[in-house]
């Protein structure tokens, strides 16, 4: 199975309202940035891409996560963000029973990560390279 028949595989066996929330994540996840990649990682976890990771999702007894792996580092103006706080890179949104999926502020959420992760490799980029992308983006 590739990693999206994986996904669809761990949302179908979620019965309960746990794989209603995961289904609704996932779905806000790719509509925010068409180039998003599924991937399947660590022995099961569902982890969305896009120049670097933007985040990973687990189904626990009580919860949904959702964790950003560079979330201490973007903005989250609209405090989604309510697991992981005191960590150096990673924060997460626990999402339990009856909760709503902010659609909108999810979206703005993984444009964010997007961006830190392009904003990464342009550091990462030789100066020459750099000067390229830079020029490219103003035309």
């Amino acid at each position: 199975m590739n990693p999206s028949e994986n996904i669809d595989a761990l949302v179908a066996g979620l019965t309960d309202w746990r794989g209603k929330t995961f289904a609704g994540i996932r779905k806000s996840i790719l509509e925010a940035d068409r180039e998003i990649i599924e991937e399947w990682k660590w022995m099961g976890s569902p982890v969305w891409s896009r120049d670097g990771i933007i985040a990973v999702a687990d189904a626990h007894k009580g919860k949904v996560k959702l964790t950003f792996m560079h979330g201490a580092s973007i903005p989250d103006p609209d405090g989604l963000f309510n697991a992981g706080l005191e960590g150096n890179a990673r924060r997460a949104i626990d999402f339990f029973e009856g909760d709503e999926i902010n659609d909108r502020a999810l979206k703005k959420l993984v444009r964010a990560a997007i961006d830190f992760n392009q904003s990464k490799l342009k550091k990462k980029a030789p100066a020459k390279t750099r000067a390229k992308v830079e020029k490219s983006e103003k035309t």
